[in-house]
């Protein structure tokens, strides 16, 4: 605790005033939180806003939301019950009612929430691919410390290799491979790089593949760790890529960009020349163009009701819509044609 309130101080000196402390993993316990939340508002004073972002993966979290509460916190997360708990938020409604009876409220209209429920509960079974099969709570979270967009997407990795039975096997490689990387934050992109990696340690052998991403990591070009790396990973990650480790601050290799961005951003139409345009093309130099272009337009809703599965738009004229059926099409390959059908896919 005494590390982060000097840390807060640290950036209170800088001129922060808001400070979110992020618990991903749902491994923040109900006095640490209180201490924590009452310690940084004691160093800091009642002027620097403090944000408490937790997930529910663990089962103890809403016990920690209320003592960050009783502490001083200004804002906590929380989601509508009908999307939460695994490792996703502490549900809102329950929050609310825990309110009840204290000196706190949210002052939120519970029949406003209720009508928020039912919609998402109806909308639900159109992410199903997308939802965690961690419905309990997973205490050995405690151990691995990995935050629950990061669980979830490793459900979804070790499915689509056929090894959705190795689950608990990648939880007991991911302190490994954190210990190898120095102890990097497991937030993104870096939980996706770690978890990655763990899950090829374990369908293939520990460290037999490395993704470009981890080696980019171990080879300091995400910045420095905690931690002190295991440097017999960072030969392999050298081996790997063939490039050499860097151990100052990544960004002072950069040739400044800016000048020349904007230069390019403004050739484009529909540019306007203001700096979140020239971040956008920075950030997106395929789309830009055509969004920048195609602005005046206005929004276009591309998706389909949440509740009729229907979209607002039309196939053009003389399209046969949506494949129901196989289609075979001739393709050529260096001079030998070759017949590929394609049937939809029914998981």
């Amino acid at each position: 605790v005494a590390l982060f309130v000097d840390q807060a101080r640290r950036l209170q000196d800088m001129g922060v005033d808001s400070i979110c402390i992020k618990d991903m993993a749902a491994i923040i316990k109900p006095q640490a939180a209180f201490d924590l939340v009452k310690g940084i508002k004691d160093a800091c004073g009642p002027g620097m806003r403090l944000h408490l972002h937790v997930h529910a993966t663990t089962g103890v979290t809403m016990v920690s939301l209320m003592k960050a509460v009783e502490a001083g916190v200004d804002c906590v997360d929380t989601a509508i019950s009908s999307m939460s708990l695994g490792p996703g938020h502490n549900p809102t409604e329950s929050f609310i009612e825990m309110l009840e009876g204290t000196a706190f409220s949210t002052k939120v209209d519970k029949e406003r929430i209720l009508r928020v429920k039912t919609h998402f509960g109806k909308t639900l079974a159109r992410y199903k691919e997308f939802l965690s099969q961690v419905t309990g709570a997973e205490t050995e979270i405690f151990k691995s410390q990995i935050p629950g967009g990061m669980l979830s997407n490793m459900e979804s990795q070790l499915r689509q290799q056929g090894a959705g039975d190795r689950l608990m096997e990648v939880l007991e490689e991911i302190p490994v491979v954190r210990k190898d990387t120095g102890y990097v934050p497991l937030v993104t992109p870096s939980s996706q790089i770690v978890g990655t990696q763990a899950v090829l340690n374990v369908l293939m052998g520990r460290y037999k593949v490395l993704t470009g991403e981890f080696s980019d990591l171990m080879l300091g070009y995400y910045g420095a760790g905690p931690g002190e790396k295991n440097r017999e990973v960072v030969m392999l990650a050298r081996e790997h890529t063939r490039k050499e480790e860097i151990t100052c601050r990544p960004a002072d290799l950069l040739k400044p960009e800016w000048e020349k961005l904007r230069s390019e951003a403004l050739s484009l139409s529909g540019c306007n020349g203001t700096d979140e345009d020239v971040l956008t093309y920075a950030m997106f130099p395929q789309v830009a163009p055509k969004f920048f272009a195609q602005r005046h337009e206005g929004p276009l809703n591309l998706g389909k009701d949440p509740l009729t599965g229907t979209s607002e738009i039309h196939p053009a004229e003389g399209h046969q819509g949506v494949i129901t059926g196989p289609i075979t099409y001739a393709v050529t390959v260096s001079g030998m044609q070759h017949k590929v059908t394609v049937a939809p896919f029914n998981p």
